[in-house]
This record gives C-alpha cells, sequence and structure tokens, in this order.
C-alpha cells in the first residue's frame, strides 16, 4: 500500500508522560517495525523504523517532531466538595469564591505543579518530517491526537489513490470533506467580460 499527505496542520498538546505511556505498547500500522524516541533539550523527535528490510538504513524515515514546553496545572476539587471524590488537575486555576473578602480572611492556596507538555504545532513540514512511511507515520500522528487533551488536527491524505480527510479536535474525530476549487492561478491571463472580437453571434 502507498500513501501520501498533501497537507497537514497541527495545534495539539499532550503531557510528555502520556506520549511516552502511549509508546510503550503502541498499536503501530504494519510498515513500521518500532520507534525510538529522540530528545534534543527542548525537542522531541519520534521516529519510524522500518519493517521492511529493503529501506536502507541511510533512508531518512517519517519522524514526528514536537516541542516541549512546561506549563503550570492546577488541582481541581469535585464539584460536590466530597472528601472522597477524585482530584483531577486542569490547565488553568480553579475559581474561588467571589466577592470581597474581610480582613482576616487569606487567599485559598490552590495546589500545582509543572507538567513537560509535547506540543506538535505546525503545518506538515514541521510536524511531519521525511518521505519515507510519511502516511503510517501520520496514523501514529492521528492515534496521537485521539488522546491529546487539547488541540487539532487537520488534513488532507491519500491512501491508495483514494483521497480522504481527516479533523480531529480535542481528542474526536470530527466529519471533514474536501472541496476542489479553480486555483486562481489558473484564471491569471484570462480576459474578463465579454471577448467582443471573437463572438458568433455578432456578425
Amino acid at each position: 500500500m502507498t500513501g501520501r499527505v498533501y497537507t497537514l496542520h497541527s495545534t495539539l498538546e499532550l503531557p510528555l508522560e502520556d506520549v511516552h505511556e502511549f509508546f510503550e505498547d503502541p498499536d503501530l500500522p504494519g510498515e513500521i517495525e518500532d520507534i525510538e524516541i529522540t530528545r534534543r533539550n527542548n525537542t522531541l523527535i519520534i521516529s519510524a523504523v522500518a519493517t521492511d528490510e529493503g529501506i536502507s538504513k541511510y533512508t531518512p524515515t517519517a519522524q514526528l517532531k514536537a516541542s516541549v514546553t512546561e506549563n503550570r496545572v492546577y488541582e481541581e476539587q469535585p464539584e460536590d466538595d466530597e472528601d472522597d471524590g477524585p482530584i483531577t488537575w486542569g490547565r488553568t486555576p480553579p475559581r474561588g469564591p467571589t466577592g470581597p473578602r474581610g480582613p482576616d480572611e487569606e487567599e485559598e492556596e490552590v495546589n500545582s505543579k509543572l507538567v513537560e507538555y509535547a506540543c506538535f504545532k505546525g503545518d506538515r513540514e514541521t510536524v511531519l518530517q521525511n518521505t519515507a512511511l510519511q502516511h503510517p507515520m501520520f496514523e501514529v500522528l492521528c492515534n496521537l491526537a485521539r488522546i491529546a487533551e487539547k488541540g487539532t488536527l487537520t488534513a488532507i491524505s491519500a491512501r491508495d489513490g483514494e483521497l480522504k480527510a481527516t479533523r480531529i479536535v480535542d481528542s474526536e474525530d470530527r466529519p471533514a470533506s474536501i472541496d476542489v476549487v479553480e486555483d486562481p492561478r489558473e484564471r491569471k491571463g484570462k480576459a474578463k467580460g465579454v471577448n467582443w472580437r471573437n463572438n458568433e453571434f455578432i456578425s
């Protein structure tokens, strides 16, 4: 099977811990035997290892590239305020009680921690690089998008000659379609209006 990714734009953000957990036992496409993860300072590179031994080890295979940033997340208590309720962590600080505080009241301190995030942001040339195994690695990126707590992935790809539109928003697949429009560059040089000199209705 052959495939290609024509356009891609991503704003995905995942906790780095979730990315590593995802690749501990991933469901990889048949063309990919394994995944190699490398970190260079604040850049995460996820490279495909080909199943086909006919692909030279010197051939650059497809890789996903993400920037690593630190974000502060805040502890969020359940709405029912039950002591035994689950505690979650969110990117925005929980809202406290509104209204003025008395002189003896102190602002309640909210527990927070710094979490490293892998940010797959940019177009195809930035996020998905190299041609060999490009489409299988795109499928891996789509699976990552389905566990991403934040961000959007949109793409137009082809598999065995069939075009497909992909749109995943905040971990959910959304309907997507492909519209074929005329390239405005093809209209350059064409005369506007009626060509009076070559009109069959004028004698």
